[in-house]
Order: C-alpha cells, then sequence, then structure tokens
C-alpha cells in the first residue's frame, strides 16, 4: 500500500473503502447474552466482525496534539459499529449496515452568513486550510456510554480565521446533509431532518473545537460522519455534528435538533455535567465501550481546564 504525507492527498486518496457488519455473527453473541444492557454491551465488543474494510491510503506525517488524552483508546471496531446516526436508522448497529452506500463524492461544505469572506468549500480545500493533527479525545453520550477515539483534522478556529466572521457573529449554526433517498431509515427516526447543531463563537473558537475529516489514521467511515464533521469533547456526543454541508455565522443563537424535539432534556448548551440529570436517568456515571465497570462522569468530561473559564457567572443547571 502506498503511504504518502498528508499535504500530498486529495480527498478521492483517503475515500474509505465499505465496512461490513457481520450480522450473523453479532445475532450469536446475543443469543447468548444475558437481557441486561451491561452484559449487551459488553458483548457488542465480540460481535465485530472478523476484518475491517481499512481506507485506500492513510493519512501520514500527523501532528501529534498535545491535547489529547493517554486514556486507552477503543478499538477501531467499537467505534465503527456502535454508533448514533439517526439518518440511518435508530439501533446502535444500524448506521454500520446502513451508511455503506452513502455517497460523498463531490462533497461541498457552504460556510456564510455574517463573514467578510463565504465559502463554498471543497473537500480537498478543508485539507488545505491547517495541517492535520491527531487528537485522541475522550466523549460521553447521554445514554451513559463512553469511547475514546483518535480524530484527525485541525482546530475549527483556523476556519473561523479564513471566513473572517463580523461583529454581528455571536454564534456557529451547524447543518448535515440529509437525502431521504440515501437515508430512508431517516423516516422512522422520531426527529426532524436535517440535524442541525449550534455553539457559541467564542465555544467554536476554543482550540478543542476541532473540524475532523478522520480517525484512526484513516478518512472518516460513512457511519462516523464522513466526508467531515465536527468533535466537540466536552459537550455530550450529539453535539458533535456528522456529515457536514452548511456552517453560518449569525446574531442568534440557532435551533438544535435534540432541543426542539425535546427541550426538558436536551438543552444548547448540552455541556456534559454530572450535577445535571436527565429527568429519565442520572449523568453521574458512565461506563467506556466495552468494558464492565461504571466510572464517575467528570465535569466538563474531564475538560474543565481548558473550558470551564467559557461559563464564569452562568447557572449551568439552568444553562444546561
Amino acid at each position: 500500500m502506498l503511504i504518502r504525507k498528508a499535504t500530498d492527498l486529495t480527498y478521492a486518496d483517503v475515500t474509505p473503502k465499505p465496512v461490513y457488519l457481520n450480522r450473523r455473527k453479532f445475532l450469536q453473541a446475543m443469543s447468548i447474552a444475558s437481557a441486561t444492557a451491561v452484559l449487551s454491551r459488553r458483548l457488542y465488543e465480540f460481535a465485530a466482525p472478523s476484518q475491517t474494510a481499512l481506507a485506500a491510503t492513510k493519512f501520514s506525517g500527523l501532528i501529534k496534539s498535545p491535547f489529547s488524552t493517554t486514556e486507552k483508546e477503543n478499538s477501531f471496531e467499537n467505534v465503527t459499529h456502535y454508533n448514533n446516526f439517526y439518518e440511518f436508522g435508530t439501533d446502535k448497529s444500524d448506521p454500520a449496515k446502513n451508511a455503506q452506500n452513502f455517497n460523498i463524492s463531490n462533497w461541498v461544505v457552504s460556510v456564510e452568513g455574517d463573514v467578510a469572506k463565504p465559502r463554498k468549500l471543497s473537500m480537498d480545500e478543508i485539507l488545505k486550510i491547517a495541517p492535520l493533527e491527531e487528537r485522541i479525545y475522550r466523549h460521553r453520550c447521554v445514554e451513559a456510554w463512553s469511547i475514546v477515539v483518535p480524530w484527525i483534522g485541525f482546530s475549527f478556529s483556523n476556519l473561523v480565521k479564513l471566513v473572517e466572521p463580523t461583529p454581528k457573529a455571536q454564534f456557529v449554526a451547524f447543518q448535515s446533509y440529509y437525502d431521504p433517498r440515501q437515508m430512508p431509515q431517516g423516516r422512522w427516526a422520531g426527529i426532524a431532518f436535517p440535524y442541525v447543531e449550534g455553539l457559541r463563537l467564542d465555544e467554536a473558537m476554543s482550540p478543542l473545537t476541532f473540524l475532523c475529516v478522520g480517525m484512526y489514521e484513516e478518512s472518516l467511515p460513512n457511519q462516523d460522519g464522513a466526508p467531515v464533521r465536527m468533535v466537540i469533547p466536552w459537550k455530550y456526543g450529539f453535539k458533535s455534528i456528522k456529515s457536514l454541508v452548511k456552517i453560518k455565522f449569525q446574531s442568534k443563537m440557532p435551533p438544535t435538533t435534540w432541543n426542539i424535539a425535546n427541550p426538558q432534556e436536551y438543552g444548547f448548551y448540552s455541556n456534559v455535567n454530572p450535577n445535571v440529570p436527565n429527568p429519565r436517568y442520572s449523568q453521574a456515571r458512565e461506563r467506556r465501550l466495552g468494558e464492565f465497570f461504571m466510572r464517575n462522569t467528570l465535569m466538563f468530561n474531564g475538560y474543565g481546564d481548558q473550558v470551564a473559564s467559557l461559563y464564569n457567572g452562568m447557572d449551568l443547571k439552568k444553562y444546561y
């Protein structure tokens, strides 16, 4: 396999081959499992496929980020076969099965709104905005599971500086791609599409806020948000919007999909906060995917030193 530096690649060079889920093996594993969620999740690790297709070309020459955690990474099989991507189905195993024919060729991300230099960026242009680095981030989901993933990309602030927000810009709105012909499972997801998210501009400018184009030294698999997504490690996972097609700078707080669907449970900020329980369950404990025992949930998911100052003076039980 030819290995080239990331700076020499076009996006066509790093598109991954399909990753297939061995459904029969999964069902066999589940048939001997206990009905409890704990054992089901534990068995899921053993249900991963025996073969995993690799990207045609890997990224190389990546910068190792000082923002990375030293915690043990989850396996590629874990992270690519236990996903929330409701456009491709609501079961955790659905996206890996249903996203394989997702067409991401000729991808364009529109950057617009209150900016001096609006742009429509191809993937090749996105890859040239800033040097690519690998960041190993931990993540926390509202369903009380967590993962550690080595992402590839760069701080979102590099894109912000490129388009030059005007003084009116106080927020950044994000929108995912949605095509019911390619994503028919979305009709039964129970939420409105296209998926939308948002950040305050100062949150978007945090060096931790990551524009992501790959993971595990490869381009993103379809089920993990190909070809480009956001990664915001101190917030619950649903804030890290997948398959981006629009970024809009604006003066007003943008709507967000889960806040629209259920505002009692999902606020705009969605910071990881063990002191604010979901109305249906506690957020104080979490289970790392593939592990049996639970651990304490950390405030801001353990990134408080970097981001706590963004919320000085705010009641984080009110602005949840």
